[in-house]
């Protein structure tokens, strides 16, 4: 078993994974164990960037070691698709330890990586893939701007105007994880005069770019999202991704990931139960640990019945891949769902302790927040799929 176990998954949905598949998930582990979540409080509470963990994980090859790839599949470029279900286990590993971990390392491997892909060209995609990967080529996507998050698609104040020069940039971003620890930011812009919807790989520090570190957050404290402006910065034309000219590619683009919020969810659920059962069973109230207790029993098989709830999603929609709009909706708002409920009751399990952070579930929970807002809010996602369900758009009247 490679030392890999995931007490909470009941259901043993990690039985699935090969054994080369677990010795690499359970490197991972020893990893994060060992030199990361010793520094998780102080990073946590001062808001300290983990971006000097990138190049360490990197260097263990998660995603391009030989013993994983001998059967994948061929991508553009000559990269090779690892089998989904293990790169939803890297994802549920890092949220296992911490959501930020997750943004900081899956940011640039998952979404910018897959952005790389789905949208640029072949010359693009085999010129920049490898440094994708070893992170010395490193970028974020800014999408949601300061006045248009959910709505974004029909509101989007961010042109991008043609000249002889290629094309000239003007326009605000808001809440762009990774965005001041990264070398570029593909900023999705309107065409000026025109209905494209199109993508840029812009460098960070070219001509016009402003990043400034969003402060007092309350959740995901460790990932650095950022304000940016953009003022008239030029970018040449072999810096668009020429495969995105609409919302409905840049969806297509991130269809492979829309299973990504739901392992995210289940990684947290799993970190907060068990800090949550490791103090039950140690904890001693009327004389003797409280794991003892009914009520508090009750609260833990609460969080495995979420937790199965939530792998089962995870898993199905990795070896079903999602070709709509509308089941990511779906997915997100019981992901989300389960999640808020689970977290809640681990730091009820934890009591007073709960809300320290020495005791781990404090993170999970207000982390949990941050996870119920971004890929869209509850009730947006909730009128997607209303619509889907009845045939009337409730988003206006």
């Amino acid at each position: 078993m490679s030392g890999l176990e995931y007490p909470g998954d009941l259901l043993g949905f990690a039985d699935d994974l090969t054994a080369a598949e677990r010795a690499k998930l359970a490197q991972l582990r020893a990893y994060l164990d060992e030199h990361v979540r010793p520094v998780l409080v102080e990073r946590w509470e001062s808001g300290q960037s983990l971006a000097d963990f990138r190049r360490p994980l990197a260097d263990l090859h998660l995603l391009d070691d030989p013993g994983l790839l001998g059967h994948s599949a061929v991508l553009p470029g000559g990269a090779r698709r690892l089998r989904p279900l293990y790169r939803g286990f890297v994802t549920l590993e890092l949220c296992r330890l911490d959501l930020a971990m997750s943004i900081t390392y899956g940011g640039q491997v998952g979404m910018f990586r897959t952005l790389i892909h789905a949208g640029g060209s072949p010359e693009q995609i085999a010129t920049w893939d490898p440094g994708i990967l070893d992170f010395s080529f490193t970028g974020c996507f800014a999408l949601s701007e300061p006045d248009h998050g959910s709505d974004v698609a029909g509101g989007m104040s961010t042109t991008a105007r043609r000249t002889a020069e290629g094309w000239v940039i003007d326009g605000a971003k808001r809440w762009i994880g990774n965005a001041t620890i990264s070398d570029n930011i593909v900023v999705v812009a309107r065409e000026a005069g025109g209905d494209r919807v199109l993508a840029f790989v812009v460098p960070a520090d070219a001509p016009g770019v402003e990043r400034a570190v969003m402060a007092h957050k309350g959740a995901t404290r460790m990932v650095h999202n950022a304000d940016i402006r953009l003022d008239g910065v030029v970018v040449p034309e072999e810096r668009r991704l020429p495969r995105i000219e609409s919302f409905r590619d840049i969806n297509r683009a991130f269809r492979s990931l829309r299973a990504d919020i739901a392992w995210s969810a289940a990684g947290m659920q799993l970190g907060a139960y068990a800090a949550a059962l490791e103090y039950a069973q140690r904890r001693e109230q009327f004389g003797r640990p409280i794991a003892g207790f009914q009520l508090i029993q009750d609260k833990l098989v609460r969080i495995v019945a979420n937790i199965a709830q939530t792998l089962a999603l995870a898993v199905r929609t990795t070896t079903h891949p999602i070709d709509d709009d509308v089941s990511p909706s779906l997915i997100k708002l019981v992901a989300a769902d389960r999640l808020r409920e689970s977290v809640a009751l681990a730091r009820e399990t934890v009591g007073g302790n709960g809300v320290l952070l020495d005791y781990d579930v404090v993170r999970f929970f207000a982390d949990a927040e941050a996870m119920y807002t971004f890929e869209g809010t509850r009730e947006v996602n909730t009128l997607i799929v209303g619509r889907a369900l009845t045939g009337h758009s409730a988003f206006t009247r």
